[in-house]
């Protein structure tokens, strides 16, 4: 993408967690979706605000977006296209925790090439695009427009041998990911919400995130977008061994992933 466009992506996020801030001073309304989940007025509004903004972006690049997906709207994809969740963490939001994002990535040939995770409550805003480096900026508050504000780089640290920091999801934690926890050598472990959780392990702050729990591609294709062009990876994760890079558009599963590792750099 040229960068003209990629600046009008982030300052796309900021505009989504925006909205999302508004319902979430304010109240809002929570419904169950045909799935059980949890959906609420600002996934909503902020998907459509997305939506709108991408169609002026790059209005010849399809969309697949968690609440339009949903409603059973599926686009023919291709190989290159957008997944969005405009709120990642409903359960987050929805509890008054604060560690919901904006999502937005730009999948090529199955990869994560672009990502963009925006947290509304704490205003970090983290992008990574592939071969050129990920990057992490602090918005001032009320600002619309990330320009002129300081991108400090993300780079993953070297996973250790022993002694490893794991960080894991708040809200679907089970007895099988304890276990693995212990088996990845992780002597502490984070909680997090959302994509949160892929933007500690590129910031350094971690080494490991694992997911035995069921995905979404919506859910992981922007966080994983900052992670690797930090550095780090994600494998597939199936019968206690790691397989390929977990990869996207798979519409034969219904766009849901399978059990996943995301690393840190590993030597």
């Amino acid at each position: 993408m040229q960068a003209a466009q990629i600046h009008a992506l982030l300052n796309l996020a900021i505009a989504a967690g925006a909205v999302e801030m508004e319902f979430y001073r304010n109240g809002f309304r929570e419904q169950k979706k045909a799935d059980g989940s949890a959906v609420t007025e600002a996934d909503e509004q902020a998907e459509k605000l997305i939506l709108a903004g991408l169609a002026e972006i790059a209005p010849d690049i399809p969309v697949l977006a968690e609440e339009a997906a949903s409603a059973g709207h599926i686009p023919e994809l291709g190989d290159r296209f957008f997944l969005v969740d405009p709120l990642d963490g409903t359960q987050e939001f929805v509890h008054h925790r604060d560690e919901f994002t904006v999502n937005i990535a730009l999948i090529e040939n199955g990869m994560p090439v672009l990502g963009v995770v925006y947290t509304p409550v704490y205003r970090k805003l983290y992008f990574g695009h592939m071969g050129h480096g990920a990057w992490v900026k602090q918005i001032p508050a009320k600002a619309t427009d990330h320009a002129g504000t300081q991108a400090e780089p993300l780079v993953c640290r070297t996973v250790p041998a022993c002694d490893r920091i794991a960080v894991a999801s708040r809200s679907h934690r089970s007895p099988e990911t304890e276990a693995l926890l212990q088996a990845l050598k992780a002597s502490r472990c984070t909680p997090a919400g959302s994509s949160l959780k892929f933007c500690l392990v590129a910031e350094g702050k971690a080494d490991v995130y694992p997911r035995l729990g069921r995905t979404m591609e919506w859910d992981t294709g922007a966080g994983h977008g900052v992670l690797i062009a930090a550095g780090g990876s994600v494998h597939c994760f199936d019968d206690n061994r790691e397989g390929d890079s977990l990869t996207y558009g798979k519409k034969t599963r219904g766009f849901d992933n399978p059990h996943f590792i995301a690393w840190g750099a590993r030597a």
